[in-house]
């Protein structure tokens, strides 16, 4: 059967996360997944932007689509900008999961506190801030926070002591103005968190879903 909207992550940790948003916004649509973690292990070690690498997204963004989706998103921060300027084989849109969220971070210019559990992470998402920011005309100021000993939680499995961590960060960090952004899907309910304690963050996965769902509907609607 088609598949509407098609994801690839690089954990399988993100497949029923998506799913539940799908649910929400769009029950209606039909989805496929794939999950490569080789492909974050990969950019680690080699960099996000190494062509052989880079080949190896466009290919895996093809696989994800190849059931008839008409957008295509990868979920990891680390890769998105690759799999974005990467396409997909077949004609459907690439999408990164946070591009919305970007969008929106930079809306109104000015500082912006970019959250990462990865160091690999900061340099992607800092290039998608600056090229929202470029495209809506505003100038931004970008505050990179990488959360040490975070991401070993997210391995082991330890999904509340990652979140705590990644909370407790950003607390000390004494955010007093400007907008914090939780640059891994896997940071997002960390958002919940900090709004108990009177932050607001923007976290990817809900503003990348329903962006995704408005690309497909746009589509669609142009058959």
């Amino acid at each position: 059967m088609p598949h509407d909207i098609a994801f690839l992550h690089t954990s399988p940790v993100h497949v029923p996360t998506f799913d539940q948003l799908m649910r929400e916004l769009a029950p209606d649509l039909r989805v496929a997944h794939v999950v490569r973690e080789d492909l974050l292990a990969d950019a680690q070690t080699e960099g996000a932007d190494s062509p052989p690498l880079v080949a190896r997204i466009r290919q895996a963004m093809g696989d994800a689509g190849a059931s008839g989706a008409s957008v295509v998103v990868c979920t990891c921060s680390t890769i998105g900008g690759a799999a974005e300027d990467a396409g997909v084989p077949g004609g459907a849109h690439a999408a990164r999961i946070d591009r919305a969220m970007a969008d929106q971070a930079v809306r109104h210019g000015g500082k912006v506190l970019l959250v990462a559990a990865l160091q690999s992470t900061l340099a992607p998402t800092a290039a998608l801030l600056q090229s929202s920011a470029d495209r809506l005309g505003v100038r931004i100021e970008i505050e990179p926070l990488v959360v040490l000993g975070a991401w070993p939680h997210f391995q082991a499995g330890r999904h509340g002591d990652y979140i705590a961590a990644i909370t407790d960060a950003v607390v000390q960090a004494g955010v007093e103005a400007g907008v914090v952004v939780l640059a891994q899907a896997s940071m997002a309910p960390a958002a919940e968190r900090l709004a108990e304690r009177g932050i607001t963050a923007l976290a990817s996965p809900r503003l990348g879903v329903a962006h995704a769902v408005a690309l497909h509907r746009q589509r669609v609607a142009r058959l």
